[in-house]
């Protein structure tokens, strides 16, 4: 004889079907879902966050709006997903009771290129162009529509003679990438496949154009941001073409290694790279901005003073380092250095690209100006 715990649950089982099947079907009818609430979230790096409920509803699918994409069926009451092109999408939500019985709401977002981390910034610092005791000797505003003659454009990964630009990154470098818009140059890292790689952008010097020895140098940028991603303003020294690197030194004036954790995407480095009697020696310092705001934000200004015994940092006009440079041991930064710009992706220090990070990226840089004392 069945006990009576069994009996109950089986009456259970049965009352559980009976109501499920009256919510589904009232007189041979399906029942449909009623009040579909539906919200949107726009959050960093494109991602939009959607809720929604409906009473009555089974389950939900949504669509994001996109080339080609169908409903997908959605885990609870919410899903995201992240756009990497700016315009306006419409996103539309269906509360099902059957597969084919269904009720649906639709909303549309914009998404600009400042919500990508693109686009130029509309405000930030902004330095003089005179310091007392200088000379403004050269600069380049990065008017027009063509970069000026002072810049030659590196092409590809380093290979033979240093694959990977020496730090396994993993972009192929081509001129393509650097633009001049609205009166910046913009460099863009694609996640797109050329020469072997995963992912191109743009590397720029003035080697063979332009040197600096000594004075004061000002680069007005907005950074771009994200897990990977590795921009730069640096010097090698002139004569790195017969002295092999680190003896013909380096001096950073600006890299930052993107990334949301730890306070990446709001953090800069100045280093030196030099030949300390036969060994590889480097030294540096950093600055970070207040907690909330990235380099992405808004334009900054990124600085040193260079002089025959010390280099120093700044940020927005404010010293953040500075080092000695007067030992012998250091003769390597009293010669002339050339500059470059880039914007890379991957290498030993950022690491690789993860789910995270958006492409495009781009690094837009207002001016570069260069002072030497009176």
């Amino acid at each position: 004889m069945m006990s009576k715990a069994i009996q109950g649950f089986f009456l259970f089982l049965t009352l559980l079907s009976t109501q499920a099947c009256e919510q589904e079907e009232v007189d041979g009818q399906v029942v449909l879902p009623s009040n579909l609430e539906v919200s949107l979230e726009k959050q960093a790096n494109g991602q939009v966050q959607v809720t929604f409920m409906a009473e009555k509803a089974n389950f939900f699918r949504v669509s994001f709006g996109t080339e080609n994409e169908l409903p997908e069926l959605a885990s609870g009451t919410e899903a995201s997903y992240r756009y990497d092109s700016p315009g306006v999408y419409t996103i539309r939500v269906q509360a099902h009771a059957t597969e084919t019985n269904f009720i649906s709401e639709e909303r549309t977002v914009t998404i600009s290129e400042q919500d990508l981390g693109l686009g130029i910034p509309e405000s930030g610092f902004t330095s003089p162009e005179r310091y007392e005791g200088y000379s403004l000797v050269w600069r380049d505003e990065f008017e027009g529509t063509n970069l000026s003659g002072d810049w030659v454009a590196e092409i590809g990964d380093g290979c033979p003679d240093l694959c990977g630009w020496g730090n396994n990154e993993l972009q192929f470098y081509h001129r393509k990438n650097a633009e001049l818009k609205d009166g910046y140059l913009v460099i863009t890292a694609k996640e797109e496949s050329m020469g072997g790689k995963n992912y191109t952008s743009s590397r720029l010097k003035t080697q063979g154009q332009q040197n600096v020895q000594f004075g004061r140098i000002d680069f007005r940028a907005a950074l771009p941001r994200g897990q990977g991603i590795w921009p730069a303003f640096w010097m090698l020294g002139e004569s790195i073409t017969e002295t092999p690197w680190p003896a013909s030194g380096e001096i950073d004036i600006m890299e930052m290694i993107g990334g949301a954790a730890d306070g990446r995407d709001n953090t800069v480095h100045g280093t030196l790279h030099w030949d300390n009697n036969g060994a590889y020696a480097t030294a540096g310092g950093k600055t970070s901005l207040p907690e909330g705001a990235i380099f992405n934000d808004r334009f900054h200004v990124f600085s040193i003073i260079w002089t025959e015994e010390s280099i120093t940092w700044l940020l927005d006009d404010e010293v953040f380092h500075e080092i000695s440079i007067a030992s012998d041991a250091m003769d390597e930064f009293r010669e002339p250095f050339f500059l470059l710009i880039n914007l890379a992706v991957g290498g030993n220090w950022p690491g690789s690209p993860d789910a995270s990070t958006n492409f495009p990226q781009q690094l837009v840089v207002d001016y570069v100006r260069v002072f030497q004392r009176e």
